[in-house]
């Protein structure tokens, strides 16, 4: 990117000695020649490299986020070491897609990650060069070669073709013209693995010593520690987004209405980093108006565990679509979990409610029993006939728990992320989940929603070590 003549503050970069710009040979020029090493004396092309002292450098990779990342490196350059400095990706690479350049690009694709002109905001030029923009370099750019090649580019002034370009984006802008009056100019390809992801562009403007060999080598250098960093920020997006959308495929909103049954659910991951574990929820219509609530958990926190959850999930969906009996549907899912990587011990509980019967059916698969508040304001667990074994044993045995509703009651499903601790046996925790339940339902009423966030957040014995979810679910067929 080029830049703009500004007043050097001491410099973040090694000082460099002085450097003998190679004689042109007769009938050549150098303007816009890209310089190589094989044109410096040998004593300049063995330098060894000399580490960075740039503090801004260090921070390059302390963050899992590309924009940042490109941000730091910038700032790691501009304004100590260059008047301007700006990065740009492939792409195809941040999408995700094959990356590979051609020997001789026709023409690339670049993505401007980064931008830094002497100490100016990043807002200052976001009209003229607005970071996020989507440019076509043609072949004979310096940029094309530099990806083409691996190569850095050095030239005395900035190509033909990014100069009349930005003359045009700049629309009269004398910023503009400042900016295109350069001395040196300096690409240089960002490398991952033998694949060219992008390329870091440097300028000096008239009133700084041009770009050096040891320079050169110096960003190189920076350059290949940034572009680990941009490639680790990237496959950490990509992986964020896929878990978010995974996320997004979970019930949404907090609150869904059924004849007869309000719903409430909400899940909260464990730590801070994690998007979605291996919890899962669903709630379903079914003929005749009956409803069916599941909750799940399969082992872990990590993809794995939220791909077989997701695959548990849609099972389900498609079980409940037969109309299928309860106790049937869940051997069908533990049969399924048998062939399923990730989903063995998988545990979950699956209840179905009829409004018309004023019944509830509940099947357990290795989870912990359901909740029940009663119109006497009392919680307590569901004695369920058999708590059957986890997911993807292949026993097949499963047993319903059928029961009459006191109406109005509260069916509470949750996971085990709310009852465990070290220090006290489950029997002790779910005893403890109902009496937190018991304490708060006063208080918010009808706000579903609001206790079902309440009961989330609540402390316990083993406070974020687990993934937390929780179905609330108001029976009542009155009110349908």
């Amino acid at each position: 990117m080029p830049g703009t003549t500004s007043d050097a503050p001491p410099r973040l970069f090694p000082a460099r000695r002085a450097v003998r710009r190679p004689h042109p040979r007769k009938g050549t020029t150098l303007r816009n020649d890209p310089r190589s090493r094989i044109d410096e004396p040998p004593a300049t092309r063995n330098s060894p490299r000399r580490p960075l002292l740039n503090p801004a450098a260090d921070a390059i990779g302390s963050a899992l986020d590309l924009p940042l990342t490109g941000s730091q490196f910038t700032h790691a350059l501009a304004p100590a070491f260059a008047d301007a400095a700006s990065v740009y990706l492939l792409e195809r690479w941040r999408r995700g897609e094959n990356a590979g350049v051609a020997p001789d690009p026709q023409r690339i694709e670049a993505h401007r990650l980064a931008l830094r002109v002497g100490a100016d905001a990043r807002e200052d030029w976001e009209k003229l060069l607005p970071v996020g923009e989507v440019i076509v370099f043609p072949r004979e750019t310096p940029y094309a070669r530099a990806l083409s090649s691996g190569q850095a580019q050095l030239l005395d002034s900035v190509d033909p073709h990014t100069s009349a370009r930005l003359r045009a984006s700049g629309n009269g802008d004398a910023r503009m013209d400042k900016l295109l009056r350069t001395a040196s100019f300096l690409v240089v390809p960002l490398r991952v693995r033998e694949a060219t992801i992008g390329f870091v562009a440097c300028t000096r403007g008239p009133g700084r010593e041009p770009f050096g060999p040891t320079e050169v080598t110096a960003v190189e250098a920076l350059a290949a520690r940034a572009s680990v960093a941009l490639d680790n920020a990237r496959r950490y997006e990509h992986e964020r987004r896929t878990t978010l959308a995974i996320r997004g495929s979970l019930p949404p909103g907090t609150l869904q209405r059924f004849e007869g049954c309000r719903v409430s659910h909400g899940s909260l991951p464990a730590g801070q980093d994690t998007v979605i574990g291996g919890d899962w929820y669903d709630v379903l219509r079914r003929p005749d108006g009956r409803v069916s609530l599941i909750v799940g958990d399969a082992m872990g926190h990590g993809p794995e565990s939220a791909v077989a959850m997701l695959q548990l999930r849609t099972a389900v969906r498609a079980f409940a679509g037969f109309d299928i009996p309860a106790v049937e549907l869940v051997r069908r899912l533990d049969a399924l979990a048998c062939d399923t990587p990730g989903a063995s011990f998988a545990t979950c509980v699956y209840a179905e409610w009829s409004p018309a019967e004023r019944t509830c059916t509940v099947v357990g698969a290795g989870h912990p029993p359901p909740l029940l508040r009663g119109p006497d304001g009392k919680t307590a667990p569901i004695p369920l006939t058999e708590p059957g074994l986890p997911l993807g044993l292949g026993t097949g045995h499963y047993e319903a728990t059928v029961f009459g509703v006191p109406e109005p009651a509260l069916l509470v499903l949750y996971s085990d992320g709310l009852v465990e601790s070290r220090e006290a046996d489950i029997d002790h925790q779910i005893a403890r989940l109902a009496e937190s339940l018991d304490a708060a339902a006063a208080g918010f009423g009808a706000d579903l929603p609001a206790l079902c966030e309440h009961l989330l957040h609540a402390p316990s014995g083993m406070a974020g070590a687990d993934d937390r979810t929780l179905l609330l679910a108001e029976l009542d067929a009155a009110e349908g």
